[in-house]
């Protein structure tokens, strides 16, 4: 395996600083447009259906307890409301308040058009399918 030269290096630090300063933009339309966090975001995303929270801790790959933590604060703010399960009585899952459903349309509007203004707007055909197959790639292999 060859080593990395001043070029690979210069090509790296500036990956990461795109890729920082499109996820710092991308976070911050979500706030100003809707309010919420990227981390709200992917949960109304991702909960288009009744979950228990495991469930949607798996979808998203995140630890239970972050995941808990999170719908407590946007149950607080109406997003989401816990559901019973009527033998136990217990609260074991999760849905998407009608507030929940309105922010998460406003949210997929606003943020799809902040992407299509940060990123794919301003790449060529020829770039877009050069990054989707390497992204392709790139998930495959992992």
């Amino acid at each position: 395996m060859a080593d990395m030269g001043p070029e690979d290096w210069a090509f790296w630090d500036t990956w990461m600083r795109a890729q920082r300063l499109l996820v710092r933009e991308l976070d911050r339309g979500l706030q100003r447009d809707c309010g919420i966090s990227k981390a709200e975001f992917s949960v109304l995303m991702t909960l288009t259906r009744p979950m228990r929270v495991g469930e949607l801790a798996d979808a998203l790959d995140w630890e239970k307890s972050r995941v808990a933590h999170l719908l407590t604060r946007m149950e607080n703010r109406g997003l989401v409301a816990r559901i019973e399960d009527g033998a136990t009585g217990r609260r074991t899952g999760i849905e998407l308040t009608g507030e929940g459903r309105r922010t998460a349309e406003r949210a997929t509007r606003a943020h799809g058009a902040n992407v299509r203004r940060l990123v794919l707007d301003r790449l060529t055909p020829g770039q877009a399918a050069a990054i989707r197959s390497w992204s392709e790639q790139l998930i495959g292999s992992g």
